[in-house]
């Protein structure tokens, strides 16, 4: 599976390689009991989720590091793995998942991660986690409006948001709003194609506090986007 990282200008330690093979093994025998994962046949897992997860590493500053819908731990264990320096922070509101990322944080004997089980609109608001980090990162959790609510709050001013997506160009404009609201700005937004499929990491900078009102309830968010 080395030679696929490679493919995408990936450098890869035997260690790190290593841990990918036991995230595939644990993925693999929890995913029979819990349903983490549509894609199970492993090339697909390594390109689909691993590389997909640290083709845009190169993005990542900072080291307080908050992880939104983690799920099976995309993209913020791949990232840990090849960026150990990383003080993670993984919210996921599934109960199951979370035994899941518990599991595999063991397995990796990984250091510095720790699993929230909860929502993000109501750890958003507490004091602990407002704008208490220098990166938040979100993967096919929700449209980018909607998403930008979730995860904003959670960043420090002069911190970063990533949202990974696919095509992303329709996302970005009906965001716009939301992201000034919110006060973030559009910093970057980096496409690859990925062995044929695109993706794009849009990343938002937060200049400017969060108004307390926000985020709302989910309910609120997902009826009236921003």
């Amino acid at each position: 599976m080395k030679k696929l990282f490679e493919k995408t200008g990936i450098e890869i330690n035997e260690k790190q390689l290593f841990c990918f093979e036991k995230y595939y093994e644990l993925l693999t025998e929890y995913n029979n009991k819990f349903n983490i994962t549509a894609i199970t046949e492993k090339k697909e897992v390594y390109i689909k989720n691993f590389i997909d997860s640290i083709i845009f590493s190169n993005l990542i500053t900072g080291k307080t590091h908050i992880d939104i819908g983690s799920g099976g731990g995309f993209p913020a264990i791949p990232l840990k793995i090849i960026k150990p320096e990383l003080k993670l922070t993984l919210l996921e509101a599934t109960g199951k998942k979370c035994e899941f990322l518990n599991a595999l944080i063991e397995s990796l004997n990984l250091t510095d991660v720790k699993v929230v089980n909860g929502r993000a609109e109501e750890y958003a608001n507490q004091r602990l986690f407002r704008e208490n980090f220098d990166i938040c990162t979100a993967r096919a959790v929700a449209r980018l409006n909607i998403l930008t609510e979730y995860c904003l709050p959670f960043v420090k001013v002069g911190g970063i948001f990533i949202a990974y997506k696919a095509q992303a160009e329709q996302e970005i404009q009906e965001a716009e709003n939301a992201i000034k609201t919110l006060g973030g700005k559009i910093k970057q937004i980096k496409t690859v194609d990925l062995m044929g499929n695109t993706r794009t990491a849009v990343v938002i900078e937060k200049v400017s506090k969060t108004e307390e009102k926000y985020p709302r309830t989910n309910a609120q968010i997902r009826k009236n986007p921003l």
